[in-house]
């Protein structure tokens, strides 16, 4: 084992940061998909 993997900086579950990234991408870009949708709405 390497000094890296003997003094690990985050024991948290990768599962967990994977799913928290994810879930923040889907709802920006979900955001943006409502306000281009309101605006289409708006212009019509």
């Amino acid at each position: 084992m390497n000094e890296f993997e003997k003094n690990v900086q985050s024991k948290r579950n990768d599962a967990v940061d994977s799913g928290v990234g994810f879930v923040a991408s889907f709802g920006f870009f979900a955001i943006i998909f409502i306000i281009a949708t309101v605006v289409k709405l708006i212009a019509t």
